[in-house]
């Protein structure tokens, strides 16, 4: 069950520790296949890192949210492949936008962190990012 803080009256925030995952599929967790090969979605395997570390995440109470560039017309197929392979999630979002390089803006804070082939527990590292100029 996901807890929220609510103060002032503005948007909530998650309480503690928690923090909500948006994750995303072709790439990161599977291999990576384009909306324009559907079949090749229905029999692909997951990375086992991923799927132990995601379900980690979720038993440890985080919101997991499965974050996708596939189009809603593959939605279905896209969690009958999550529930086969046991991913515990809390939701599907289709539509992302394809084509990568992503800046979010957001009034809650954003973290980010790019696959590179291995999904560990997360460590603390300082990066440079783009700011707006106070």
């Amino acid at each position: 069950m996901m807890e929220l803080e609510y103060k002032n009256h503005l948007s909530p925030m998650l309480k503690g520790e928690m923090k909500n995952y948006l994750i995303d599929i072709d790439g990161t967790v599977t291999d990576d296949i384009p909306n324009e090969e559907p079949e090749r979605m229905i029999t692909a395997e997951p990375y086992p890192d991923a799927l132990e570390t995601i379900n980690r995440w979720y038993g440890q109470g985080h919101i997991i949210c499965f974050f996708t560039s596939r189009t809603e017309n593959l939605k279905q197929i896209t969690i009958d492949w999550l529930d086969k392979h046991g991913f515990k999630y809390h939701s599907v979002l289709c539509g992302k936008p394809r084509g990568g390089n992503y800046h979010w803006i957001d009034n809650h804070i954003v973290k980010a962190t790019r696959y590179k082939g291995k999904f560990t527990d997360m460590v603390e590292k300082t990066e440079t990012i783009e700011v707006f100029n106070d």
